[in-house]
């Protein structure tokens, strides 16, 4: 399982924690997110996939903002939602009340 946010994201760290050691955190800022995942969880949460309410998208002008989403988070990688956690062909966007029983009962 693999755990994709930033290491300064307090819900990123409450997410790691209580998945105790069995998620490998990669941090989005250094580490980025691989094209083809990007795309099945754009393909699954739409939308849903770009943080509209972070400082990021707050910075960028209306033409930015009007860019492709998969392309603002290459180029901008704070703007996904966090976190995004693939354990295996599953993909979970957030660390909401499902998420949470969905991965923390296995």
């Amino acid at each position: 399982m693999k755990l994709y946010g930033l290491k300064t994201c307090d819900t990123c760290r409450k997410a790691l924690k209580a998945l105790d050691g069995r998620a490998e955190f990669v941090d989005v800022r250094t580490d980025g997110v691989p094209t083809a995942l990007l795309q099945a969880a754009y393909d699954q949460f739409g939308d849903k996939l770009l943080n509209t309410r972070s400082t990021t998208w707050r910075a960028l002008d209306e033409a930015a903002r009007a860019g492709a989403p998969l392309d603002l988070i290459a180029a901008h990688p704070t703007l996904m939602k966090r976190p995004l956690i693939a354990d295996g062909d599953s993909l979970y966007l957030g660390w909401d009340k499902a998420t949470q029983a969905a991965l923390t009962a296995q």
